[in-house]
């Protein structure tokens, strides 16, 4: 019974944990673009790659709102089957998945 129920919680913890490093990188990949794009900007480069990169400025963007969403319904998810599963708290399992709780909670912010 225990095995099945630790095995959900490294399952969940590893959804948290991806979803989390997914934000992180659509956020920092924003930053990069918008880098080149003012680069772009200086060196005169032809206003039709500088649109293409606003495009893909733009797509990344985008992405950080839907990642955030199932960043947060994860964080729920995990949340609950931890505090369903109390007396597994001794096991390493559990106190991995409420690092990666505590983790996402401040990428969250």
């Amino acid at each position: 019974m225990a095995d099945t129920r630790i095995r959900q919680i490294k399952i969940k913890t590893g959804v948290v944990k991806r979803i989390a490093k997914e934000k992180i990188m659509y956020e920092k990949e924003a930053v990069q673009i918008e880098e080149k794009i003012e680069k772009m900007k200086i060196d005169g480069k032809d206003e039709h790659d500088i649109r293409k990169q606003t495009e893909v400025l733009q797509e990344s963007k985008a992405m950080v709102p839907d990642t955030l969403k199932r960043l947060r319904n994860a964080v729920e998810d995990l949340g609950q089957v931890l505090a369903t599963e109390k007396d597994l708290q001794e096991s390493e399992e559990y106190k991995l998945a409420q690092e990666a709780l505590n983790n996402a909670k401040t990428v969250m912010t």
